[in-house]
């Protein structure tokens, strides 16, 4: 017999969980799954801008979220071969909470997800979406426990994406009778390879010489990335590096895997990271995903199928909007959905309103960042870009710090006035 719920939602991320709060707060029957088991590390520059502390407070993890941070980030830099400049990052404009913090996605993850059950959602976990399945007034899901390889189906006439774009190369979701396919309209066609494709890697490590409150972003041929200080001094190394150039690494590193040759090779080209690691230790194994796909993947036309988080688009990794991409997309999409009651939402005539409102605000909100993203990081990934353009940077600091700016970090005017009615916290 199938659970029948108001919304499934697939994936338990900032997007996923934070989504499942603002919908079970307001009395809707909410079905979250997530194939992990929690908490677990993920690839991510985990870092927070000041924007989203009074989304985390109203979500209602802020203070928990901040005692588990590292120090206030009030400073950016930007490294590129053996030069560094470094500027203020810009405060965002709130009494409580004008700067970002840096928080591992083990902790972010675990609290939003334990704050999704607290709200009153059926977490499903470890849980696997293996099918969807589109009924007259419904979509049916049918998911997998991981251990025990019990299945179950769940009904709801909503269905939320929040799975990350490049985990959607391992799910087996499929979708018959005229139901959205999840694989195209998340991926695209995986057949496809290109030398620009961005494949991703991330460490963490202690006794670093990287000063909290700091935020570098790294430059070189083929990729960027960043570095930050998170909770109990742990440093984040997190870069993504092109497949050709990666292919490069591999080949004058034999023997070495992926993350290895690549890691060897950020080394050799940013020495001011080398320094800063010189006598780290890393904690745990690497981690890497890819190929990440930035850009846009939301449609107005998904019906049943609402997408949020970087299953609905991403921006370019260097500008470290990720989690503030997901977590003000979730609020975005439940301000949509909760015009409508759940039982309107059976009709495809109501989906497809509130998909255009959800859409409309959503490019609204995020397709500037995603642009700029991608203007950054193709000037990162080239020298002769970034060589130019350094001179004037070291002379200009504060260009730094309006680029940080027009990236989103301070961003907060497409919120939803009312956000004190989640139940935010004083």
């Amino acid at each position: 017999m199938d659970a029948h719920y108001d919304a499934v939602i697939i994936g338990a991320g900032p997007a996923g969980s934070s989504t499942a709060i603002l919908l079970a707060r307001k009395g809707w029957r909410v079905a979250l799954i997530e194939k992990a088991l929690f908490p677990r590390r993920k690839v991510c520059g985990e870092c927070i801008a000041a924007s989203n502390m009074p989304l985390l407070d109203a979500l209602g993890i802020g203070h928990a979220a901040r005692d588990l941070a590292g120090a206030p980030l009030r400073n950016v830099a930007l490294i590129f071969q053996d030069r560094m400049v470094r500027a203020g990052l810009p405060r965002f404009n709130d009494r409580r909470h004008p700067w970002g913090y840096a928080l591992g996605r083990e902790s972010l993850d675990t609290l939003l997800l334990e704050q999704a059950a607290n709200a009153g959602a059926s977490v499903f976990c470890p849980w696997t979406a293996l099918a969807m399945e589109k009924a007259p007034e419904h979509m049916s899901c049918t998911i997998q426990e991981a251990r025990s390889r019990e299945t179950r189906i769940l009904a709801a006439p909503v269905v939320i994406a929040a799975c990350g774009s490049w985990e959607t190369h391992h799910r087996a979701i499929h979708a018959s009778s005229g139901g959205p396919d999840v694989r195209t309209a998340l991926a695209g066609p995986q057949s496809d390879r290109h030398r620009s494709d961005l494949f991703a890697f991330k460490a963490n490590f202690t006794s670093t010489t990287l000063q909290n409150g700091v935020l570098p972003v790294l430059s070189f041929p083929g990729g960027y990335g960043g570095m930050v200080v998170e909770g109990r001094s742990i440093a984040t190394l997190a870069f993504c590096v092109r497949r050709d150039t990666l292919a490069a690494c591999r080949q004058a590193k034999r023997g070495a895997t992926a993350a290895e040759a690549a890691f060897a090779y950020v080394m050799q080209a940013c020495r001011e990271v080398d320094l800063m690691l010189a006598g780290s230790e890393r904690l745990g194994p690497w981690l890497s995903i890819g190929p990440i796909r930035p850009g846009v993947r939301l449609a107005k036309n998904s019906g049943a199928l609402f997408m949020v988080g970087n299953a609905a688009g991403e921006a370019h990794p260097i500008i470290g909007e990720g989690i503030s991409m997901a977590i003000q997309g979730a609020w975005l999409l439940a301000e949509a959905l909760l015009a409508q009651k759940p039982e309107a939402l059976r009709s495809k005539e109501h989906q497809d309103s509130v998909q255009r409102k959800y859409v409309v605000a959503w490019r609204r909100a995020f397709l500037p960042r995603i642009r700029l993203a991608a203007a950054f990081a193709h000037i990162a990934m080239r020298p002769a870009l970034m060589g130019a353009m350094f001179p004037i940077l070291e002379r200009h600091p504060w260009l730094l710090t309006h680029a940080a700016a027009w990236s989103g970090k301070v961003e907060g005017s497409f919120l939803p006035e009312n956000k004190t009615r989640y139940n935010a916290e004083s």
